[in-house]
């Protein structure tokens, strides 16, 4: 039986690099032994546990820093994303199009914090809007 050690490292090791499991370096073991180990760890709930556990360790030392940040620059979803059915939804959406009723994460987010959409001063715009003047002309 392969090092939990050399298998974790393995995965760790495919998913920073984006690679595909055939192409797992040899030096972690059989790339099938990895993904069996990855795909059992994650069925059995060992990731979510090993998650927790770090997470609780790291913030009880201090070394997790709570804020989020947000950037709705590209924000879109595919109009067979949304949770209604297409009977939930009023006349006005169905005229509107599939991306009616639904808002940027920035747009929420300053719905939950209680400010205007349209106030420049929440500083929660689409980010191509500040940019437009100041890229310098195309050539």
């Amino acid at each position: 039986m392969r090092d939990h050690r050399q298998v974790v490292e393995g995965v760790i090791y495919r998913y920073r690099c984006g690679i595909a499991w055939r192409d797992l370096p040899a030096s972690f073991g059989p790339w099938q032994t990895v993904w069996k180990r990855h795909r059992r760890f994650s069925g059995d709930g060992t990731w979510d546990t090993v998650l927790a556990a770090l997470l609780s360790r790291a913030d009880a030392a201090g070394q997790i820093d709570w804020t989020v940040s947000v950037d709705s620059t590209i924000n879109r979803a595919h109009q067979h994303g949304t949770n209604l059915p297409r009977e939930a939804r009023t006349d006005e959406q169905r005229d509107e199009g599939p991306s009616a009723g639904i808002d940027t994460a920035a747009e929420q987010v300053a719905d939950l914090l209680g400010s205007s959409r349209n106030t420049p001063a929440a500083g929660l715009t689409g980010g191509s809007i500040e940019l437009q003047g100041s890229a310098g002309p195309a050539r």
